[in-house]
């Protein structure tokens, strides 16, 4: 099997066995088959690109293509044990909704981003003056898909603005983890794992 991207290895563990999911932004599926191979999960997928949607489908997973900003909207609430949205929250044209709709579908909902407040990136705007390129955010600031630079402290701060309990949380720099001391500072990428309080 194919190694899992460092904040999927981290779901992937902390889900547990039998559980239904719903993957939001879910790429090629690698995780869900992951999930259905390990652990028996009922998984589910959205993804918006079509390519990836067609992967998804020959791995044997369960993927519908569609928007997160729209179609969230239409599933009911508490239909599945996790809602998993892993590195497209910044994408999305409204995260504060995205997220309202997680938390709504899912009993727990798991969130994974890029620290847009992580020390390289201060570092780049600081001395070159312009948006970086690095390996943890590759794109161009004209062909990017992210369109919100959340930093884990705005993270923190848009959860205690809609009451979201913390139920577990971990950081990355590149696939090594970071405690949470100077997290906003030092980590590339953050995983939250969520509950409506």
């Amino acid at each position: 099997m194919t190694a899992l991207r460092p904040d999927l290895a981290i779901i992937a563990r902390e889900v547990r066995a039998n559980a239904r999911i719903l993957d939001v932004g879910c790429g090629d599926g690698l995780l869900m088959a992951a999930l259905r191979d390990t652990k028996g999960v009922d998984a589910r997928g959205m993804e918006l690109n079509a390519g990836d949607v067609a992967t998804a489908v020959a791995r044997g997973v369960s993927v519908v293509q569609g928007d997160a900003d729209i179609d969230l909207a239409y599933y009911p609430d508490g239909s599945f044990d996790y809602a998993i949205l892993s590195q497209t929250l910044q994408t999305t044209k409204r995260p504060d909704l995205v997220l309202d709709h997680l938390v709504r579908i899912g009993r727990q909902a798991f969130v994974s981003f890029p620290n847009f407040g992580q020390w390289r990136i201060r570092f780049a705007h600081m001395f070159g003056g312009r948006m970086p390129v690095t390996e943890q955010l590759p794109d161009r600031w004209y062909d990017t898909p992210n369109i919100h630079h959340v930093t884990i402290d705005d993270f923190r701060s848009l959860l205690d603005e809609r009451n979201i309990k913390i139920e577990g949380q971990w950081f990355l720099s590149g696939d090594k983890p970071r405690n949470e001391r100077l997290a906003n500072l030092l980590a590339q990428h953050a995983v939250f794992l969520l509950r409506r309080d």
